[in-house]
């Protein structure tokens, strides 16, 4: 079999192999920045890359390489999906840059945002001053997250992932008794059965995690 053949053979696997890690992964999970997003692109460009053109590696051997990466890829998400300690663990957390109001320096230099990016970032929102914000998340991704001190301004979900967001509660007067209520008139009785919750128009609309 002639080099370029071989090359050929290679490139058409690693791209088979790139197509399924997206749809295994899902394609947010590739449009997002992550630290895991960023070591898998690190590592699949590097074997791809690395390797198509090497004449001493063999299909086999490519092949073998593949599936062990891909059966990591594929072990990874699966813990990260049943067990949020570990999705914490990869992923990293958000941090909050602006908690009440007030402005935590030391948080936005641990991130590297200086005061003109995140002046500038706020603007982008439409937010003119920091006494607009109740509070300021930068996400793993990299994209910051606002909430501002109106009600009719919520961005944020009341319930995300099984979290409870305790300043979404505080802005809307309520408190985690009248969460629990809520999600009991619908048939919840734990919080971390909950997707994704949202306080719109006086109503909270909730969906849960699919059944297991």
């Amino acid at each position: 079999m002639d080099t370029y053949t071989v090359i050929a053979i290679k490139f058409i696997m690693g791209t088979a192999v790139m197509i399924l890690q997206i749809n295994l992964l899902g394609k947010v999970e590739f449009a997002v920045n992550t630290p895991l997003n960023q070591i898998q692109n690190y590592v699949l460009g590097g074997i791809i890359g690395g390797v198509i053109y090497n004449k001493t590696v063999t299909i086999l051997q490519f092949v073998i390489v593949l599936l062990i990466w891909s059966l990591v890829v594929a072990v990874v998400k699966f813990l990260r999906d049943q067990n949020r300690l570990f999705r914490r663990l990869i992923e990293g957390r958000p941090v909050i840059l602006i908690h009440n109001g007030l402005l935590d320096a030391k948080a936005c230099l641990r991130v590297g945002l200086s005061a003109d990016q995140l002046m500038a970032q706020l603007r982008s929102q439409g937010i003119a001053t920091i006494d607009q914000v109740k509070s300021a998340v930068m996400e793993q991704s990299g994209h910051l997250t606002i909430l501002e001190n109106s009600a009719a301004n919520l961005r944020f979900p009341l319930i995300a992932d099984g979290q409870v967001n305790a300043d979404v509660l505080e802005i809307l007067g309520r408190d985690e008794n009248w969460l629990v209520e809520q999600l009991g008139y619908q048939g919840i009785t734990d919080v971390e059965e909950v997707f994704l919750a949202e306080y719109a128009a006086g109503e909270l609309k909730i969906t849960s995690y699919p059944p297991k």
